[in-house]
């Protein structure tokens, strides 16, 4: 997976915005037995900004709380659901039942107990608490209630949602005295985590300490099993170069790297695993006033960009088109909504379209309508390796040449969640990849209302995809993909959104081992001797 925002693989994985998602493979090399009482450093292409699980969609953060923090359900590497918090899950499209593990403990030493992962839910659930979780993992209006006594919680949907057991079931719980004290967990945790934060250096690193006792991993976990490292060092590295180079000398254990650097790790068969996940994916404002809103001028700037030629830039090459706005193979929702229902390539079409909505050539080459010029603001991630800054300078090139201004910002990930998740920041476009497994957990950022009092970033209005997703939300699991599937496609018909390259990223390692799922597995590392 990328390394990027969330809403999730190592070090910033989204690739943008990491919900979710898991795949692994690539080639596995590595060498030695596994040791104990070591220290694992690992590179974060960004700061990950507040740790607190709920409050989140940057996939580096999501990363960091992977240590720090427990689910009641787990997806393995092959996409399956496991243990996790609970033992046992069963449930509908409205309601969901899991029978949590025996022994399992706070930071603090205190029992976990069923009435504070009900309170997790339901703080989450609730809008007026403003979770970034909310419509990701909990649907809006769910309510829970947890037995204390038979260590069950049963959670009930306000509408029906077809993943239900599956997305309740991947929130982060936090436990009793960070649920009362949000300020805790900023630069810290309380969670039942194999790990707890010991510093926090924003910027510059985090660490992190093993706790001997956790017990209650993914699956078949064992805590007694060789090679768990005693500490990890979350290092913030965001020139590829640099951790290429970290890599090689064994400063650094684990590193994703998107990058030409890339090509030299692979020479040297250092033990990797990789994920699936959009790279390129363009969003517009759709916000009231901005020129963006008109569906005429978002299509003449899709019309306008040779998106096969982009996609080739903005994965260096090594990607594949984009077929849905869910990671393909890592969900029961595979169908190709993309091919054919995106506005195809056509610079006469472009500006014919952008003469008929009014916004005529003007003084210096700028279109202009009523006075105002066509200027855009297109914003860029840094984190996600320089391939992004080139495809910046393609696109400011294509929509140069259709008459309109455009100015390119390269942001942080930090300035990606307040600036376009937060809506903090003016903006027109931009490229934002969302990391997801399942199509249910796009709806809050495809649909509803837009920050600061939702997570609909880009103000999409589209009757037709919420139709389909109400259809879809009503049948469990994969019969419902057929009218997922029609939901996107009315997205890509009014231009809302447009996807267009996957990029495989490898995330390789030396003196240790691990696999993906959601990210990097804290529970899967071994360190090797």
């Amino acid at each position: 997976m990328r390394s990027a925002f969330t809403v999730a693989v190592a070090g910033a994985l989204v690739t943008g915005l990491v919900l979710s998602g898991c795949s692994s493979g690539g080639e596995t090399t590595a060498a030695g037995k596994p040791v104990e009482g070591q220290t694992l450093t690992m590179a974060l292409s960004g700061d990950p900004g507040n740790l607190d699980p709920q409050f989140t969609s940057l996939s580096i953060t999501m990363q960091v709380d992977k240590f720090l923090y427990d689910s009641l359900l787990n997806i393995d590497a092959k996409g399956q659901q496991v243990a996790g918090l609970a033992e046992k899950w069963e449930g509908t499209t409205t309601t969901a039942k899991y029978t949590l593990r025996k022994g399992i403990t706070c930071l603090d030493g205190t029992p976990l107990t069923a009435s504070t992962i009900a309170e997790n839910i339901n703080f989450v659930g609730d809008p007026a608490s403003k979770s970034t979780r909310i419509g990701v993992f909990v649907p809006p209006g769910a309510k829970a209630t947890g037995d204390d006594a038979a260590g069950t919680v049963t959670v009930t949907a306000a509408a029906p949602d077809a993943f239900l057991v599956r997305n309740v079931g991947g929130l982060h719980i936090v436990c009793a005295k960070g649920m009362k004290d949000r300020g805790l967990l900023k630069q810290g945790s309380d969670g039942t985590g194999m790990f707890k934060v010991t510093e926090a250096v924003p910027g510059d690193h985090y660490t992190l300490t093993r706790r001997k006792e956790y017990a209650w991993g993914p699956g078949d976990f064992k805590a007694d099993q060789a090679g768990l490292p005693d500490k990890v060092v979350l290092r913030v590295l965001a020139n590829e170069t640099t951790t290429s180079n970290l890599l090689l000398s064994g400063e650094v254990n684990i590193a994703p790297v998107a990058g030409p650097d890339r090509k030299r790790l692979e020479a040297q068969k250092l033990f990797s695993r990789s994920a699936g996940s959009p790279l390129g994916e363009l969003w517009f404002n759709q916000k009231a006033g901005l020129p963006t809103a008109d569906l005429a001028v978002r299509r003449a700037l899709t019309q306008g960009l040779d998106l096969a030629q982009l996609g080739k830039v903005i994965t260096g090459g090594a990607g594949s088109p984009t077929t849905s706005l869910v990671v393909p193979g890592t969900g029961p929702c595979n169908d190709d909504t993309v091919t054919g229902n995106l506005p195809g390539f056509d610079l006469a079409a472009a500006k014919a379209g952008l003469d008929a909505a009014g916004w005529k050539p003007g003084a210096g080459g700028i279109r202009e309508k009523d006075g105002a010029k066509l200027s855009l603001v297109f914003y860029y991630p840094t984190n996600l390796g320089p391939t992004m800054q080139s495809a910046g300078e393609l696109l400011q090139k294509s929509w140069t040449d259709l008459g309109i201004g455009v100015s390119l910002k390269a942001v942080s990930t930090a300035e990606v969640s307040t600036v376009i998740l937060a809506g903090q920041g003016t903006w027109h476009a931009g490229l934002i990849p969302l990391t997801v497994s399942l199509p249910s957990q796009l709806v809050s950022f495809l649909s509803g209302t837009g920050p600061p009092n939702g997570s609909n970033f880009s103000s999409i209005k589209n009757p037709a995809y919420d139709a389909a997703v109400k259809k879809a939300a009503s049948i469990a699991g994969a019969d419902g993909c057929a009218d997922w599937a029609a939901g996107e496609r009315a997205l890509f018909e009014q231009v809302n959104v447009v996807p267009f390259a996957n990029s495989t990223v490898p995330v390789f390692a030396k003196g240790a081992t691990f696999e993906l799922s959601d990210g990097v597995s804290p529970a899967s590392i071994r360190m090797l001797g």
